[in-house]
């Protein structure tokens, strides 16, 4: 897909052993000379119940089970992988910063972390408002790690207002449709994220050199970068 074409500038960055967690059915174009396992919250045939749109054969073999809500990357050791790669995972997230941390974590010194998210102006979130670093903050600092219905009812509002004709029970049954989805809990365009990330840094005591960025006002669709841990 031409979207994604940007990215390989800092793909081509990767080498070693690394982990993909929540690629489903669009795993990174990784360098034939890396080596990579894939991470998810469920098995490919739990993800095929809640995708009837995507073949089962699409989506890739999941390695590891670990949901970031509830377990985080607990089942890695510190500084166990060359690169991680995160694209468009963290705003289906509760605890967006402790993911972060968490990402920085089992990477090695001098390891690559690559992280995007999509910019709400180039997606179905166009309508919605942007997540405030507050909020996020205060996720973090109460360590949460559910997704309140409020999240999937914003979701509603602003990708599908029409639901909101239905009956109450209609729309609690669209509630849970779109948590078994994990649809998008947090919104940001590439400057919300940016600065979501700069802070993000600051708070978690994590040191990194970005070595690769695409934003939105080129690639119009993300906010796609690498980092190096320092």
């Amino acid at each position: 897909m031409s979207h994604l074409v940007p990215r390989q500038g800092g793909y081509k960055l990767l080498t070693g052993q690394g982990l993909e967690i929540g690629a489903l059915h669009q795993p990174a174009a990784i360098p034939a000379h890396c080596k990579i396992e894939y991470c998810d919250a469920n098995h490919r045939e739990e993800s095929a119940k809640f995708f009837p749109e995507l073949s089962i054969n699409d989506l890739v073999p999941v390695t590891y089970i670990s949901d970031l809500d509830t377990q985080g990357l607990s089942i890695f050791e510190d500084n166990k992988f060359d690169f991680v790669i995160l694209n468009h995972v963290i705003e289906h997230v509760a605890n967006p910063i402790k993911v972060v941390g968490e990402l920085f974590r089992v990477v090695k010194p001098n390891g690559l972390v690559v992280l995007s998210a999509p910019d709400k102006d180039y997606t179905f979130d166009k309508n919605r408002a942007l997540t405030p670093y507050s909020h996020l903050l205060e996720e973090y600092q109460q360590n949460v790690s559910v997704i309140t219905d409020e999240h999937y009812l914003d979701f509603l509002r602003g990708v599908h207002p029409e639901i909101f004709q239905l009956s109450e029970a209609e729309i609690n049954n669209r509630v849970q449709w779109v948590r078994g989805r994990r649809e998008h809990a947090h919104v940001w365009d590439s400057r919300s994220f940016a600065e979501f990330l700069t802070i993000s840094f600051t708070l978690l005591g994590i040191r990194a050199k970005c070595e690769f960025l695409s934003t939105a006002d080129t690639n119009k669709f993300e906010y796609f970068s690498v980092w190096r841990k320092l």
